[in-house]
Order: structure tokens, then C-alpha cells, then sequence
């Protein structure tokens, strides 16, 4: 394996549902602090702190943050993000469509271990330049 190894994906459904809130609200990001339901909110609405890690972009230049804490359990699983009908936290976007997203994970293979340990570290909120 060659390249680069994604750590978030989107499926097609959540991809829909992320396209319509960017078209209505502008955009957007993902926090995952906690649980399996990330937050999608306006980029504008969010801030992210410093020990925060992107694991991420999704489609239309979305950034999927999570707190360093959830990173220390998570970083050796890639995350999928879906959507489920349902109302989620009040804060997240897509809780007005009576939706919510959530996260499905997996296990990183040996490869793609391999890869992400040959590479720079994710970068953190304090990292970040506005």
C-alpha cells in the first residue's frame, strides 16, 4: 500500500445529507467529543481547541475534528461517517432533518498502521493557522 490512508470516510447516504446542510448553512465541520453521534456545525459556530486532532476532510473541504482524548481511543480505527433517521444532539445540523450521523468504525489494517506511522502526526487545533 502506497500513499495516503484516509482515517475518516463518508458513506454515499451521509454524503447527501452533509451536501444539503453545506447548501443551506454554508460551511460546516464535524467534532467527534464523545459517543458515536458527531456533531456537524458551521464553521463559524465551532471552535476548536488546541488538543484537538483533524483525523480528517470529508467531501466539500469538510474537516472531521476529534477531542484528544477520543483520539487516544480512536487512532487505531478508521471511522465511517453515516447518517440514521432519528434526532441526535439539538446542537448538530442534520438534527433538523429528524436525522442524525453517527460513526461506524473499524480496526486500521497492519498497511495502513504502517503508512499512517511513516507519516507526519495528525495535526491539533493548536496547530491550526486561521
Amino acid at each position: 500500500m502506497h500513499g495516503r490512508v484516509a482515517r475518516v470516510a463518508i458513506t454515499e447516504r451521509a454524503r447527501e445529507v452533509l451536501r444539503r446542510l453545506i447548501e443551506q448553512h454554508g460551511p460546516v465541520l464535524f467534532h467527534q467529543s464523545g459517543g458515536c453521534s458527531p456533531m456537524c456545525i458551521g464553521v463559524r459556530e465551532f471552535r476548536i481547541g488546541g488538543t484537538d486532532v483533524l483525523l480528517g476532510r470529508l467531501p466539500w473541504h469538510t474537516e472531521f475534528w476529534i477531542s484528544g482524548e477520543q483520539y487516544e481511543h480512536w487512532k487505531n480505527t478508521h471511522l465511517t461517517v453515516d447518517v440514521v433517521s432519528g434526532r441526535g444532539s439539538g446542537i448538530s445540523l442534520e438534527a433538523s432533518e429528524g436525522m442524525r450521523f453517527i460513526i461506524r468504525s473499524r480496526l486500521l489494517t497492519d498497511e495502513e498502521t504502517t503508512v499512517l506511522a511513516a507519516g507526519p502526526p495528525p495535526r491539533k487545533g493548536a496547530d491550526r493557522m486561521d
